[in-house]
């Protein structure tokens, strides 16, 4: 594997001045003209674009809770110099200007719970422009308590990606949600530590299947609360083909789902037997999964779920995958060829990708001292084994998938106020590897 580093000065990448309205009909005078994107790109190894943790909360104030004033328009201090939507649009543009085949993004797609409203009031206005080439995946943000937030078990992600159900009238099906996250279920880490403390918002009843995988409207977790209304399950796994990669995408928000977080629960124990058979049955020689909370954590903060993502890696590191995406930390990060026990692994190993800079801000790189950073609590795992990482820019990554490789480029869209006096104005991190191929396969 091959790595190339670079931080310069240049004039910034994308700014933030021009507007939402001018963005999209931009995009829509550009097809007037001939450019086919994003209907028939024209390149000969397709380029997907990765990025997570985008949307702020649109509104004037914080609902409450542990981590007020981090919606749109008052961030979280010290992120004073620029609001949130500024950050979001910078790497909206960005990608609009690299006109990729499709975009993965990795979770937390919309701040803080992920209600449908919140999706067409902030991540639609942005984000809506690429709406018929995302591939998501969702995160904690669309499913938990989050901030303050009664949480609704991914009915606003997934009524936003798959549409959602009418009645005769064509007024959309709507239920109340109770917490998803009940007292009487306790869990041991999470978003679903913070107790909602809003009254729940009525939610459409997405549509069963769609763009955003399969949802089943009942058997969640809340229909065993007697007060409470049934809630659905959100499954959303699926996985598509790019160019000559088999692309996967997994949903590893598990705990307020049927048998939690445990691998032999009922919800998991389906996800990995469909992930099973799904490479089975897919045996390319290039193969990348993403999801939302990673195994290896660059901000020293491995959640519940991060740690259940390593049944992920067992199974991918068998089918000898190539790459991991993740979101969740809220920085830029890559991980030299792991396994799924944290080795290096230059062969058979998996290179963990975090691209969690799509717009919220921005959390601190861990690389001393870190004991959270991976399941084993190895001491300065990230120092050992980071190749990448930063803190300090929002920006995407596009990824080339080539017949037997791909390239990676990490490019700043904005620097983030909280950066260090000194910092140079914009970041790159770009490299290349090459498939581990169906001979390397057990």
């Amino acid at each position: 594997m091959k790595t190339i580093r670079s931080r310069f000065r240049a004039p910034m990448l994308m700014g933030a001045a021009a507007s939402v309205l001018v963005f999209a009909n931009g995009a829509m005078a550009q097809n007037a003209a001939g450019n086919t994107w994003p209907y028939a790109p024209t390149r000969p190894s397709p380029l997907l674009v990765v990025v997570g943790d985008i949307a702020c909360q649109p509104g004037e104030a914080e609902p409450g809770g542990e981590a007020a004033h981090e919606n749109c328009l008052t961030p979280k201090a010290p992120y004073t110099s620029a609001s949130l939507w500024q950050s979001q649009e910078a790497t909206a543009n960005q990608i609009e200007n690299m006109k990729p085949d499709l975009v993965a993004i990795v979770g937390d797609l919309q701040y803080q719970v992920g209600q449908y409203s919140d999706f067409e009031q902030s991540y639609d206005l942005t984000y809506g422009g690429f709406k018929m080439i995302t591939r998501p995946s969702p995160g904690n943000h669309e499913f938990y308590d989050e901030h303050g937030e009664t949480g609704v078990a991914g009915y606003g992600y997934f009524s936003y990606f798959n549409g959602f159900q009418i009645d005769a009238t064509g007024a959309p099906l709507t239920t109340t949600l109770m917490d998803p996250c009940p007292s009487i279920t306790p869990p041991s880490n999470g978003g679903c530590g913070y107790p909602a403390s809003t009254t729940p918002v009525a939610q459409p009843i997405p549509r069963p299947d769609g763009q955003a995988g399969h949802f089943e409207e009942s058997g969640g977790i809340g229909s065993t609360i007697p007060a409470g209304s049934p809630v659905g399950v959100g499954d959303g796994w699926y996985s598509y083909n790019l160019g000559t990669w088999h692309v996967i995408s997994l949903n590893i928000e598990c705990e307020t789902q049927p048998g939690g977080c445990s691998t032999t629960g009922s919800w998991l124990a389906a996800e990995l037997a469909w992930l099973e058979n799904d490479l089975t049955e897919n045996p390319a020689a290039c193969t990348l999964a993403y999801w939302h909370q990673p195994l290896y954590s660059a901000a020293n903060s491995i959640t519940e779920e991060g740690v259940t993502s390593q049944a992920f890696w067992n199974v991918l590191y068998q089918h000898g995958a190539d790459l991991v995406l993740n979101g969740h930390d809220h920085l830029y990060a890559h991980y030299r060829p792991l396994d799924p026990n944290g080795n290096y692994d230059a062969n058979r190993g998996i290179s963990e990708f975090i691209v969690g800079t799509g717009g919220e801000t921005l959390d601190t790189v861990v690389t001393s001292g870190d004991t959270m950073s991976s399941p084993g609590g190895q001491m300065n795992f990230n120092a050992a084994n980071l190749q990448a990482a930063t803190g300090y820019y929002w920006g995407v990554m596009g990824l080339t998938l080539t017949a037997n490789g791909y390239t990676w480029n990490f490019q700043s869209a904005l620097e983030a106020p909280v950066a260090p006096a000194g910092t140079l104005s914009t970041y790159n991190d770009t490299g290349s590897g090459t498939c581990h191929g169906r001979a390397n396969r057990i």
